[in-house]
């Protein structure tokens, strides 16, 4: 069985835990989460009962590319988006490179709550980030290296598996 999840912000990519879980989503057993997203990001997250494919999703050694929506404070220019085209130095090593570019805001993409704070005097802008890897936090970590912190973050794919138009909390089988 493999599920894709729309995980809302502040629900924890786990079962059990404070505050709100994916047990207060999803009501089906035996299926684990095949990768994270932390507690502040949004987006796709699949779940499975298959161990292989769960390490098929998840390690980077299959270098599956995960494409995530970026919203990130002041716009970067082309050095920044340079830098992140061809790996950037964290604390745990350089990244693979990866696909970056500016975007225009997303119309589908629904509203998060709590809102990110709005500055009058600062444009925030929109990225695409495609990663083949999955490092913790490693988007958030790679645009603040750049030196533009990331406000949202929302995950639209994993290989070829889309969020396409499954709303916040919910669920949907992909078998």
């Amino acid at each position: 069985m493999l599920i894709a999840f729309n995980k809302p912000f502040g629900v924890l990519s786990q079962f059990s835990g404070e505050g709100p879980t994916l047990a207060d989503h999803i009501d089906v057993p035996g299926v684990y989460p095949a990768g994270r997203l932390d507690k502040d990001s949004e987006g796709l997250l699949l779940l499975t009962d298959d161990g292989a494919l769960q390490a098929r999703i998840s390690s980077p050694k299959f270098k599956q590319p995960k494409i995530y929506l970026v919203l990130v404070e002041r716009a970067p220019g082309e050095d920044a988006l340079d830098r992140l085209r061809q790996g950037v130095e964290l604390n745990d090593g350089v990244t693979r490179p990866a696909q970056a570019r500016r975007i225009d805001p997303p119309e589908w993409l629904w509203p998060r709550e709590p809102p990110v704070r709005y500055r009058r005097n600062v444009e925030d802008v929109w990225l695409e980030l495609v990663i083949r890897e999955g490092r913790n936090r490693q988007v958030r970590r790679m645009t603040a290296a750049v030196g533009h912190p990331t406000l949202r973050l929302v995950r639209t794919a994993i290989g070829d598996r889309t969020l396409g138009n499954l709303q916040p909390g919910r669920w949907r089988s992909l078998d």
